[in-house]
């Protein structure tokens, strides 16, 4: 039996029995590819100097050699300090997915599994791709929602997704137990790769194209110059490089440290399993698909004649290798394994053998334990870093072979084009700061690969390692008021509790517990006053002689006049949107630049970047730990504002998109009459430890005017229904999906465009949304469906806004028009 052949293994521990021995895989992929060794590249012309130097040989780092090759760059080096593979590309389980519950990353699957569709034809490299399919199978009701929701959000996609019912699902593995079975989420084209062959598949396209690969080269020291090139010290000599790619794996972090960025990543321990030949599966006419059944949390597939299976354990039962982090990777680990846990696993393996009964007869032929590195939040990090000049990463790769090919093809195009080819901040190296500790690295990455199947839910909160360093001056006030939301490292309010609410996180693809609260303080905002912490936003001084010379070159809007503030972007060379931001100009040559918090580091690097490459004479400093921030907001908010200044707050004296400095009370701000809920309002701008008595202050005086908190939700309701774009939503560096193959929308569902933002309007009492649709149908009046959980539901494009700004109802209103709230 499975569990008796699990207890029986003897443990194997990687410093005295390596399991396995280089190159050979721990299990072939395919009966049919032929394999061959990889020599290593002594022999190979040194070079002292590169275009791109690429620090790491698994397969993330080849693809980008091969793609900058093929691109036309010219003397691309890549330097692995062992051999190809070495990390965790050799061992790891190659399965390749079109799925992604991301929108973006879609793309990069798709890129990827269509390159290694052609890549042995290209190379004459085998790379054993096998491509049966894969079913994510549902046994909850939550799940099936779950998939439906999924399903609204790939119709846009060219890859063939499909909601099947169990009936199919037994067709395409009829050795499932189906008593459970709900529903199945299916992908053709899916399936599984040999991870050695990739990677010397892309090894050979890239010496074909011209990238030189030097192995074994350990890079033991980087140094930046002035000029922003880099020194790469190897034992063999120095290689001068315009710019360097970290892709080093789990030795990221090492590299990273050489120029003081401690990159947030730990090694996690992954273990599967490999059967050897099941009657019961050789007998198959067919491979049968990838399963991921996601209550089990676990995957499972066939390996020549038998299963291959691969758990992914609870957070309290998971393994990391944090000594890695603490003392470094030990010199020689580089195809070795570690010592498997089956205890560990015991709970998945007992659901696979319910969910899958042949296997408890299985017999067990390898255990794989094997090293994967992990970021906080489970997802790569990939892109130019800020704070060092020509310094990119691609590293953290949970997922790294379906990952491979795509992001060699995206850091490839984003380097020698200027910009990325389209949006991926969730993959940002720069999402995280100096807030992420390894206390904290390590509890995310715990909680990320423990949660790796839970059901994905909108307006998802996950709350190991919080509330980190980073708190507002109203956290201890606020924290036990409202359920908040994690931005960027800070703790937010998205909406507050009243007796009687049920409080907490309640996740939902349906309306729940926050639907009535934040009702409730919709009306707050637009009929009496309310205050919101908004001290997440990214904060960026400017200062000096250039200031305005250099915003009037980074910013496509002109320049406000001082003790003005606009809204501004920044945008790439093809026009896209790389970022908005509010610019106030405070006084002569001095600037305050205000992002969301997302962005903070994004921006910044984008902007340091441009004020290097223009030799412009500026201060850039990033104050967004120092500065506080609290809007005030809703009809009263000049009234209640007033009593605690001697400054006139009148719309005479203090105008829309005005900035000024005075004194709330004692306590000095820099006020702006603007707020993103479209009403009367101010962002108040003032040290960070004056937080709470400022707050304290304006509760106190707005009490008469039944002054309340209001949270980020309704914030999003209300500039939803003021038709305000949402950077990262209805703007970025995406070319829009219309551009992106609409012929793809029309062949496969009839799929005409996409939501960007939706919630519901309080005011109108209906569901209002931002979408992408083509000209032709985007005329007001216009019938469309939207598709919500798999329901169709009837839909008219409106003119917008839904309600007016205060701004504009208050110009109608003084023309003696009616204004639309």
């Amino acid at each position: 039996m499975l569990r008796g052949a699990l207890r029986s293994l003897p443990p194997k521990l990687w410093g005295r029995e390596p399991a396995f021995s280089p190159p050979a895989r721990p299990f072939a992929c395919s009966p049919t590819t032929e394999r061959w060794e990889e020599k290593p590249s002594t022999e190979a012309r040194w070079k002292d100097a590169a275009e791109t130097v690429i620090i790491g040989g698994g397969c993330v780092g080849v693809s980008l050699a091969y793609h900058l090759a093929k691109a036309g760059m010219k003397d691309v080096l890549l330097l692995e300090k062992s051999e190809l593979t070495a990390g965790s590309t050799w061992h790891a389980a190659g399965l390749t997915t079109y799925f992604h519950p991301g929108i973006n990353l879609k793309q990069i699957h798709h890129y990827s599994i269509k390159l290694y569709e052609q890549l042995e034809d290209e190379t004459g490299q085998a790379v054993g791709f096998h491509q049966p399919g894969s079913l994510r199978i549902a046994s909850t009701p939550t799940r099936v929602d779950e998939f439906k929701y999924q399903m609204s959000r790939a119709g846009w996609h060219p890859a063939e997704q499909y909601l099947i019912k169990p009936e199919r699902v037994q067709e395409l593995f009829p050795l499932l137990n189906m008593e459970k079975v709900l529903a199945g989420l299916y992908n053709p084209g899916d399936g599984h790769i040999d991870p050695y062959s990739l990677t010397m598949a892309l090894a050979a396209g890239a010496r074909k194209y011209g990238a030189q690969i030097n192995y074994p080269v350990q890079v033991t020291d980087l140094k930046s110059r002035a000029d922003g090139t880099w020194e790469v010290e190897t034992p063999q000599g120095i290689i001068h490089a315009n710019r360097v790619v970290n892709t080093a794996g789990f030795w990221a972090r090492e590299i990273g440290k050489m120029i003081g960025l401690p990159h947030p990543l730990i090694p996690v321990h992954h273990q599967y399993i490999v059967t050897a030949t099941i009657p019961e599966v050789k007998a198959l006419k067919k491979e049968f698909p990838v399963i991921r059944d996601l209550e089990g949390s676990y995957y499972l597939r066939q390996e020549r004649d038998g299963i291959l299976f691969g758990p992914y354990e609870s957070p309290e039962k998971m393994k990391l290798q944090e000594s890695w982090v603490k003392n470094g990777v030990p010199p020689g680990f580089g195809k070795e394994l570690f010592e498997s846990d089956l205890d560990r696993i015991m709970d998945h393996v007992e659901a696979a053998m319910a969910m899958v009964p042949i296997l408890k007869q299985a017999d067990i032929i390898n255990v794989v334990a094997g090293p994967i590195t992990y970021s906080p939040d489970i997802l790569p990090m990939v892109g130019p870093h800020q704070g060092v000049r020509n310094y990119w990463v691609a590293i953290g790769f949970g997922y790294g072979i379906i990952h491979a090919g795509g992001i060699g093809k995206y850091l490839s195009d984003w380097i020698l084009n200027g910009e990325p080819p389209f949006d991926l901040i969730e993959l940002d190296p720069n999402r995280y700061g100096k807030w992420t500790t390894p206390e904290f690295t390590a509890v995310k990455a715990r909680e990320s690969y423990g949660f790796n199947n839970i059901v994905g839910y909108p307006k998802e909160e996950r709350f190991a390692g919080r509330p980190t360093a980073r708190v507002s001056g109203l956290y201890e006030v606020l924290k036990s008021e409202c359920s908040m939301g994690f931005h960027a490292g800070w703790e937010q309010p998205h909406w507050f509790y009243k007796p009687g609410d049920e409080i907490g996180y309640k996740p939902s693809f349906r309306r729940t517990n926050w639907f009535e609260p934040v009702g409730r303080e919709y009306k707050q905002v637009m009929e009496k006053v309310g205050v919101i912490d908004l001290t997440p936003f990214g904060k960026i001084s400017i200062k000096g002689s250039d200031s305005a010379k250099f915003l009037d070159r980074l910013i496509a809007n002109v320049i406000p006049k001082i003790g003005f503030t606009n809204i501004s972007h920044m945008l790439t060379p093809r026009g896209r949107v790389y970022a908005e931001l509010t610019v106030s100009h405070l006084k002569p040559g001095e600037f305050l630049l205000i992002t969301g918090s997302g962005s903070e580091l994004h921006d910044l690097r984008w902007i340091e970047e441009e004020a290097s490459r223009g030799q412009f004479n500026v201060e850039i400093r990033n104050v967004t730990e120092e500065i506080g921030v609290l809007g005030v907001a809703g009809p009263y908010a000049r009234k209640v504002l007033q009593k605690l200044t001697t400054e006139d707050l009148s719309d005479a004296a203090f105008s829309f998109l005005q900035s000024r400095h005075l004194n709330i009370v004692d306590i000095p701000v820099t006020a702006i009459r603007i707020s993103y809920t479209g009403e009367l309002g101010w962002e108040l701008y003032h040290r960070r430890e004056d937080s709470a008595p400022l707050y304290s202050a304006i509760m106190e005086a707005g009490r008469e005017e039944g002054i309340d908190n209001f949270g980020t939700y309704v914030m999003n309701t209300l500039r939803l229904e003021k038709a305000f774009r949402a950077w990262g939503a209805e703007m970025n560096c995406d070319t829009n999906p219309l551009e992106a193959g609409l012929k793809y929308f029309i062949k496969l569902n009839k799929v005409i465009g996409n939501t960007t933002s939706g919630c519901y309007s309080y005011s109108t009492q209906q569901s209002l949304a931002f979408a992408y649709v083509p000209v032709e149908l985007s005329k007001v009046g216009q019938k469309l469906e939207v598709e919500l959980l798999g329901k169709n539901y009837q839909a008219t494009i409106i003119q917008e806004p839904l309600v007016m700004t205060e701004p504009t109802r208050t110009r109608l209103q003084q023309k003696g028009g009616s204004a639309k709230i």
